[in-house]
């Protein structure tokens, strides 16, 4: 019994890792550094950082974009923020990894 416990506390840790590791160590507020106040980090060919663009375009949301495969300071700033995946959001200080149309407008208040 206490080796399935074990189990599922490890495979909970390992599914919650970003999560976790945001919580001991929080990640830079690159957001902080733009008037806006959201960052997204995409690339070209990416169909949801194509969706976050066309959602920050249809809410009339200023934001700034990093493109991690073009912009060295922006591939230095996603690595930062233990990105893992496109696209990543940056919005008020809160990181948002992939593309969550119902936790951008929580975030942004919308």
């Amino acid at each position: 019994m206490k080796k399935y416990l074990l189990i599922i506390v490890a495979l909970g840790i390992f599914f919650n890792w970003n999560t976790l590791r945001d919580q001991f160590s929080p990640p830079p507020d690159f957001s902080a550094q733009h008037p806006e106040g959201v960052v997204l980090y995409a690339t070209e060919w990416c169909g949801y950082c194509k969706k976050a663009r066309d959602f920050f375009k249809q809410h009339d949301i200023a934001y700034v974009e990093y493109d991690i495969e073009k912009s060295p300071e922006g591939k230095a700033q996603y690595d930062q923020l233990h990105g893992s995946g496109i696209p990543l959001l940056v919005i008020r200080g809160e990181v948002l990894r992939g593309y969550d149309p119902n936790a951008m407008k929580k975030l942004l208040k919308l």
